[in-house]
């Protein structure tokens, strides 16, 4: 695999076009955590999301490296598929930890990766059901699922919505 600017900005593109999964399993996501955890938190519409993907893409540090793994985990297929389990894994935890952002937000999107993975089959199921795709199909790559969780874990986590970052924290200390 190489890594061009015109692989990252392809990647850019094909990681904003992947806005319908995506923006679904945010959404489920949120919905499931607001009840976990009994807050509202507001959904996010695909033109958010968009613009979050345009955000990451533009620092340019950030986009080589979440190209590369949005690339890995685009082809990534493991024979058995169980063998593959752990990569796929830590490949999907770390990209939704670098879109997430910085500390603390970096940690919230890792562990709702594993949240987002869980939860992916039943956003599949339900855009099935619908009479869509629903997401990842029986033929596609193993890695194509991690790739849907963590997008959506890292992006869910960068946008607003959530009330406790909703203005300055109480623990800053003014100087």
């Amino acid at each position: 695999m190489r890594i061009t600017p015109d692989a990252v900005a392809d990647q850019h593109e094909w990681v904003r076009e992947r806005d319908a999964v995506v923006v679904a399993l945010i959404n489920a996501t949120r919905a499931d955590l607001g009840d976990r955890f009994d807050t509202e938190v507001d959904e996010v519409t695909a033109e958010q999301y968009r613009r979050a993907v345009d955000e990451v893409f533009a620092d340019g540090d950030r986009a080589v490296n979440v190209a590369a793994l949005v690339a890995v985990l685009r082809d990534l297929d493991v024979q058995g598929d169980y063998p593959g389990f752990v990569v796929d894994e830590l490949l999907g935890r770390e990209l939704a930890g670098m879109i997430a952002g910085d500390q603390p937000l970096r940690l919230l999107g890792e562990a709702t990766f594993h949240y987002a993975d869980v939860a992916i089959e039943d956003t599949e199921t339900a855009g099935e059901e619908a009479g869509g795709s629903g997401g990842v199909d029986d033929g596609d790559p193993a890695g194509l699922d991690d790739l849907d969780a963590a997008l959506a874990a890292g992006f869910q986590t960068r946008l607003p919505g959530w009330e406790w970052r909703e203005g300055e924290s109480p623990f800053a200390v003014d100087p």
